[in-house]
């Protein structure tokens, strides 16, 4: 009889085990600390998102899989291969910047942002994050996905008396339960139809469904596709995005922007290309207009923001974030076409890692921008370059980046991956309709890169840089210099192993 007993493997769990811990840390060392010492908390959280980036490197040698069935150790619930690495890296790393604009963020709110409730939702957020890209089962998956999201609807609205702050985190609330009940419905009726909630197995038994399941089966797709849209902040489904990220404190807005759309994607990634290929010929055209409509929304929504409108650098940023997502979207709706869609889903990885370094750049800019001009407008950009010359260099750089052009070359390097990857699949229509969005895009990067540089109007503001904020701004600064430089590397970096 064999034993029902199974070891872990703590080295393969370690990245968001050691981030899930520091968040109790945190928890249990604000009831000891006086407010005085508040401030230690933020540098543990620091260093606990450190420490979890830094586990990631035992892993990279060979795949390891445990919580595996007792009967077949080939089906698991946790596997970390390089796909799992490549997300964990974004969301890891992503969080570690997003936490030094936080540092900074709490010390200039004035105690209208809780200290120590604010490090452990931040971390429990990053640990769900975390643990999603990993999960080889739809339960672990949906646990995942909501650690993730749960702490961060309070993070939208935990700043005390700010209005505009509650509004936002119960738009983001209502728009998340949602999706998340879609997903649960859908995912039961897929349950049902199959009998198993492990990937590989639903992949091999959802093709063989009995006659009188196929219905339930085809609405369990459709359903828990629906609700990863709600996620991934895909267009129809995108409505909570600007008025979510002008609410909420502005390193949750980035960390909305880079962990959050890590999140959504890297489950619709799973869900398709590992759970349901057999049904590609039902999601790739949907996910291929859902990529078509998010683009061009998103750009012009972004292209619509006036420059004097209170957070309209913000509302900029989000709108344009709804646009990155439908370049995100393209390569995983070409992996239902192609011949070889691990190379498709490579393409998305190499994005949101371009995509995640820059846009948490930008937004670092903003942080910096926005304690001198609370209002933080796009107009309030005007002459940085006479008030701090690097700091301006930077945002042009990141918004070069983010719009494909030179000296941005891993922008542009990115957006040919994907475009490449629609043309592959045979997608030449999408193709088209990018090309298109990237020169809308373009107005509104340009016109905002080209404001950076003008003549101030009335003496220049000085810009108050606090040491976390300038190791966030040279950590992003250097790093997209460095995939510039190398831009191969992302896309060697990226070759996933799911298959």
């Amino acid at each position: 009889m064999s034993s029902l007993v199974q070891s872990v493997d703590w080295l393969a769990i370690a990245p968001p085990t050691v981030a899930a811990v520091v968040g109790l840390v945190v928890l249990v060392a604000d009831l000891f600390l006086t407010e005085a010492r508040k401030p230690l908390l933020g540098w543990i959280a620091v260093g606990g998102l450190a420490a979890a980036a830094l586990m990631l490197l035992p892993l990279l040698d060979a795949d390891r899989s445990t919580f595996c069935l007792v009967g077949d150790t080939e089906v698991c619930s946790y596997t970390a291969d390089r796909f799992t690495l490549v997300i964990q890296l974004l969301v890891l790393g992503g969080a570690l910047l997003c936490a030094l604009l936080s540092v900074t963020a709490l010390k200039d709110s004035g105690k209208r942002l809780p200290e120590g409730e604010y490090w452990f939702l931040f971390l429990s957020s990053a640990a769900g994050a975390a643990l999603l890209p990993a999960s080889r089962d739809l339960a672990t998956l949906v646990v995942a996905l909501e650690v993730a999201s749960l702490p961060a609807f309070a993070l939208v609205g935990l700043r005390h008396g700010d209005r505009r702050s509650s509004e936002a985190a119960l738009k983001f609330f209502l728009s998340s339960v949602t999706a998340t009940a879609v997903s649960l419905l859908g995912i039961s009726f897929v349950y049902a139809a199959t009998g198993t909630l492990h990937l590989t197995r639903v992949a091999e038994r959802i093709q063989d469904v009995d006659g009188q399941l196929v219905t339930l089966a085809q609405t369990g797709v459709v359903l828990t596709l629906v609700g990863f849209a709600f996620k991934t902040a895909a267009v129809p489904f995108h409505f909570w995005v600007p008025d979510t990220y002008v609410g909420a404190p502005l390193p949750i807005a980035a960390y909305l922007s880079v962990i959050g759309k890590a999140v959504g994607f890297s489950g619709l990634i799973l869900v398709t290309v590992v759970a349901l290929p057999s049904y590609a010929d039902a999601w790739a055209p949907a996910l291929a207009v859902l990529a078509a409509l998010t683009m061009t929304v998103g750009n012009v929504g972004a292209l619509r923001q006036q420059s004097t409108r209170a957070y309209s650098a913000v509302r900029l940023l989000a709108w344009s974030s709804v646009g990155q997502a439908g370049y995100l979207l393209v390569p995983i709706a070409a992996a239902g076409y192609a011949d070889d869609p691990e190379k498709s889903v490579g393409s998305t990885l190499a994005y949101a890692l371009m995509y995640g370094a820059v846009n948490l750049g930008a937004f670092a800019v903003a942080a910096l921008v926005g304690r001198a001009h609370r209002l933080n407008r796009v107009a309030d950009y005007r002459g940085l370059y006479a008030a701090s010359p690097l700091t301006a260099l930077l945002m042009g750089f990141f918004l070069l980046c983010l719009a494909g052009l030179p000296p941005g070359v891993i922008g542009l390097f990115a957006k040919v991956t994907v475009f490449a990857a629609a043309v592959d699949a045979g997608l030449g229509w999408l193709a088209v309709v990018m090309a298109v969005n990237v020169v809308i895009a373009l107005v509104y990067y340009l016109r905002w890169t080209a404001l950076l540089f003008r003549a101030p109007e009335g003496e220049a503001a000085t810009h108050r840089l606090a040491a976390p904020l300038t190791a966030a701004l040279a950590l992003t600064g250097v790093l997209g210099v460095a995939l510039s430089g190398a831009p191969q590397l992302v896309l060697r970096f990226t070759e996933t192993g799911l298959f």
